[in-house]
């Protein structure tokens, strides 16, 4: 069979190939970018490649913590046009978050301007703001000139840039980070350097330890904005060794006793990543729409640092239970997850625990110290070379004068010239004796430049003595170098010197302008366990009018009002359900869709305006009519039916709904409407149909049911059921005719029957619209 081969002509523009793999090879490509490129950090120095090119970039523009400022816009054009080839925009965006206390708990960039607050305002454009390293990012990149790690070339192969910086400390648990790859996400808190650096120290000293020992050194995270964790211990062990799970953030909050026994909340820390103008909207929407009852008032009193005020609705209110209702209905309460996804030699990305990504910056650090040591001991060679030709130049020097004064090529005579040997000082030119090709003790052309580049005021007897002590004490630091790359217990004992000594600058005892910035700032607490107390119990109990119009629009009236009272509606609009109740009654809504809707009294509009749709307050559909409102009675069974003439007893207490939505209680189809809810009086049913015909019958032949559509009440050959009612047959049964009157009929024996039957025409005197009452 002859071989296939391509044209020599063929354009590779015209290429085809699967569309599968097409997009699999161009998909995967992106995802690796993105996985190793842009969303997860390094394991090593815990930075993302941008938050890398950005130091580096204000390192090359001597930013450094003690100097002056450089406009942001500067800053992110040089990380753009160098490094970063993405939109400055990302840049500035991911600077300016470096520069925020409340979000990063040692940032590493120092902002002069306004970058953004804690309510979430955004930071202001980058030709506004100015900015320099702080100590921590000096920290983090010193060693960059000693050839401490791997450099390589930028986007456009103009410049290098480092794979990695050298980090002092393991600023990926000490800062966090939160990315979302492709498939991927990480999201690692901030904790403390001290607790950190203690616990690498430990796991020097002792490197099986495992990683519930750790947790000796750190008990959690520390956020910046401080808080309480209310996590269980063996759940934050759970996360650290698994490098996956969650912790349980608080604020933290006291009460302030205003006298005669008012008192209110000050919340003075917010949980880690909570906007707070964001979390004041939450509270005063809880506020409005009346989700926690006693929750009277909120305001902000912030200035530089956080004051929240939260004032009960009484002061009989108990501020713990206060406090746990709002942790369960708002942001005062959050749950940070933990996701420790990290790239592993910047390569590989893992979901590591904490003892693997402190392992990993302790095998940083040691190749920093082995790097760092090398590139030393190669400048002490080179300075030990360069002062043994000037020891040989003092001990030489008027054989050196006449090489430089009177030979035509100097540097090739020092070279050639045997130092080893007694040399003759020329009177003049004419008695200058050039020297003699040699290879023993001849000078380098190392040692030849220096001795040329040598000053004339340096040729003191002072200064070779002062080279003598140079070359001893760098021939010390030498065989010094040596033992430490030879030993890997000196190696590790120089890292724990290391560490103490980031310890110490950035420790408990670090502050900035007075303000201490290395404590912890995270404390740890207990859940506790919050009583779930009635919400009648903490309501404060007073009368109220319920008013509910043809429309649907209610309201509550202060005060129990005279039930006959002309009051105000809408026009074409006039009253239906006007009743009185207490603002700790829950009501009972039922409607035409044979679902209960529950609404509590106390969250009713007040009775100024004409209030608001009972449609807004709980979702009942705008083709579904209002059968009935009534008060809550625990323990009341009720009797529901149709227009159909099914219905059953239900216990009240299983109508109550949890939700907006309601409970579905009686089931209807079709033209079927939801007709009936009467509380159950006495031990007998009557039913009266639109054909005017009334059967009587006992109660226990009603079942008991929690929801269904029910048992046929009467039978109908045309039409439905216009009313039902329950009674006690021994009083007889009662109805008001069209005078008004209450008449009632004790001999109910010809109307008397079993269930399900057609009954009888109503008694004389029944009303025309076939109602009891």
């Amino acid at each position: 069979m002859a071989e296939i081969t391509d044209p020599a002509d063929l354009d590779p523009r015209n290429t085809t190939e699967p569309l599968r793999l097409a997009l699999g090879d161009r998909y995967l490509t992106y995802a690796l970018s993105t996985i190793m490129h842009r969303a997860l950090p390094d394991a090593r120095d815990g930075l993302k490649p941008v938050h890398r090119r950005i130091l580096y970039a204000m390192r090359e523009l001597r930013l450094s913590s003690n100097g002056g400022f450089r406009k942001s816009a500067k800053i992110s054009g040089d990380v753009m046009g160098n490094y970063h080839p993405h939109g400055d925009a990302a840049i500035y965006d991911a600077m300016a978050r470096l520069a925020q206390d409340f979000n990063v708990r040692y940032p590493l960039v120092d902002g002069q301007g306004n970058f953004g607050n804690i309510d979430g305002d955004n930071p202001a454009a980058s030709r506004y703001t100015e900015a320099r390293m702080t100590a921590v990012a000096e920290a983090m990149l010193e060693g960059l000139n000693e050839n401490a790690v791997d450099f390589r070339e930028n986007y456009d192969g103009t410049l290098t840039e480092p794979v990695v910086l050298p980090a002092q400390f393991p600023n990926l648990l000490a800062n966090g980070s939160s990315g979302i790859a492709v498939g991927m996400a990480t999201n690692i808190p901030p904790h403390n350097i001290s607790e950190l650096v203690d616990a690498c120290i430990h796991l020097i000293k002792t490197p099986d330890a495992r990683d519930d020992t750790l947790l000796n050194f750190v008990p959690g995270p520390d956020f910046p904005t401080g808080g309480i964790i209310v996590e269980p211990p063996e759940n934050i062990a759970n996360a650290y060794r698994t490098g996956k799970g969650g912790f349980r953030l608080r604020c933290r909050w006291s009460v302030e006793d205003l006298g005669r026994g008012v008192w209110q909340i000050v919340i003075t820390e917010i949980p880690y990543q909570v906007q707070k103008s964001k979390l004041i909207e939450k509270i005063a929407e809880l506020i409005q729409l009346k989700k926690i009852p006693i929750l009277g008032d909120v305001r902000d009193e912030s200035a530089e640092d956080i004051r929240l005020i939260i004032e009960p609705r009484s002061k009989n209110v108990d501020p713990e239970v206060l406090m746990g209702m709002l942790y369960r209905s708002s942001d005062l309460e959050v749950r940070f997850s933990l996701n420790m996804n990290v790239l592993i030699d910047g390569l590989t990305p893992k979901v590591c625990s904490m003892k693997e990504v402190l392992r990993a910056f302790l095998d940083h650090r040691r190749e920093v110290l082995q790097r760092r040591s090398v590139h030393r001991m190669e400048k002490i060679d080179h300075r030990l070379e360069v002062l043994e030709g000037f020891i040989i130049a003092f001990l030489n020097l008027d054989r050196v004068i006449d090489i430089i004064r009177y030979d035509e090529d100097p540097k090739a005579a020092l070279m050639a010239e045997d130092w080893g040997k007694k040399h003759i000082r020329a009177t003049d030119e004419s008695d200058y004796v050039p020297p003699a090709p040699t290879t023993e003790n001849s000078l380098t052309e190392i040692q030849a430049d220096a001795i040329l580049n040598m000053r004339l005021r340096s040729l003191r007897r002072l200064e070779e003595m002062e080279l003598l002590r140079e070359q001893s004490e760098l021939m010390a630091e030498r065989a010094g170098l040596e033992d430490l790359l030879d030993s890997e217990a000196l190696q590790w004992e120089s890292i724990i010197d290391q560490l103490r000594a980031t310890k110490k600058q950035f420790g408990k005892d670090w502050k900035i302008d007075g303000v201490s910035v290395g404590l912890r700032r995270t404390t740890f607490a207990e859940a506790g366990v919050v009583e779930d107390v009635p919400l009648e119990a903490m309501i404060d109990r007073e009368p109220i009018t319920v008013v509910c119009s043809e429309m649907g629009w209610i309201r509550a009236m202060t005060g129990h009002i005279d039930l006959n009272r002309e009051l105000k509606f809408k026009d074409g609009d006039g009253p239906r359900f006007v009743f009185h109740a207490e603002t700790t009654d829950r009501l009972l809504v039922f409607g035409s869709n044979g679902r209960f809707y529950t609404v509590g009294a106390v969250s009713l509009p007040g009775g100024r305006g004409m209030g608001e749709p009972l449609r807004l307050i709980v979702d009942l559909p705008n083709e579904v009519q209002i059968i009935d409102i009534f008060i809550h009675k625990p323990g009341r069974k009720l009797l529901v039916a149709s227009s159909a003439g099914d219905g059953f007893v239900v216990p009240e207490d299983d109508v109550l709904a949890q939700t907006r939505s309601g409970k579905q209680v009686l089931n209807v189809r079709g033209d079927v409407k939801a007709m009936i809810c009467a509380p159950i009086k006495g031990d007998a049913v009557a039913v009266v149909g639109e054909n005017r015909k009334v059967l009587v019958f006992g109660l226990d032949e009603l079942p008991e049911m929690g929801r269904g559509k029910g048992v046929r009440l009467q039978k109908y050959k045309d039409g439905g059921m216009s009313d039902a009612t329950t009674f006690t047959m021994s009083e007889g049964l009662s109805w008001l005719d069209p005078a008004g009157r209450t008449r009632t009929e004790s001999d109910l024996t010809e109307w008397t029957g079993k269930r399900a039957g057609s009954g009888r025409m109503a008694p004389r005197g029944f009303p025309r619209d076939n109602r009891f009452g």
